[in-house]
């Protein structure tokens, strides 16, 4: 099931093979900082995000300033990390490639 918390091994692999991502310091959340070459491009990327969190009824934490896009990503539900997190964190990753990020 896509909810359920995952374990530290499988989250410590997972995001090695996030590029960009890190684990927040309390291991409850994996972070990452996008910059963007202006404004348009930062709120271009959230809205494509925002469609796709909408669609999977899992949004992020984020904040957006200028050309910065902070987001963080756990489960509260689960009280952690689940698979939803890793798959929305591949997503941005995606959406990010879209502008050279």
């Amino acid at each position: 099931m896509t909810n359920e918390r995952l374990d530290q091994a499988a989250i410590e692999d997972a995001v090695r093979d996030l590029t960009g991502w890190a684990l927040s310091d309390d291991h409850a959340a994996i972070t990452r900082d996008f910059r963007f070459r202006n404004f348009r491009e930062a709120f271009a990327f959230m809205s494509e995000c925002a469609l796709a969190a909408e669609k999977a009824d899992h949004h992020p934490e984020w904040s957006n300033v200028y050309n910065k896009v902070h987001v963080l990503l756990s489960t509260h539900s689960a009280g952690g990390i689940t698979r939803l997190d890793l798959e929305m964190a591949r997503m941005m990753n995606a959406a990010a490639a879209r502008f050279d990020v």
